[in-house]
């Protein structure tokens, strides 16, 4: 992963900005922390799923 420095921050936000607006920027980044959420979420499940099955599952010697 890059490392950003400080000038590369400000020059990334003043870009979105212009892009988005200051009004539709929260907005955005509220939809985005959502999908993460509810990513995680699946992903937890689906581990949960798969961790269940192999307990269930029997070995055969």
């Amino acid at each position: 992963m890059p490392n950003l420095k400080p000038t590369e921050l400000i020059i990334l936000l003043v870009v979105l900005i212009l892009l988005f607006g200051a009004k539709k920027l929260p907005d955005a980044a509220r939809g985005i922390g959502r999908s993460l959420r509810i990513f995680k979420a699946e992903v937890k499940a689906q581990d949960e799923i798969v961790v269940e099955d192999d307990k269930n599952t029997e070995t055969k010697p």
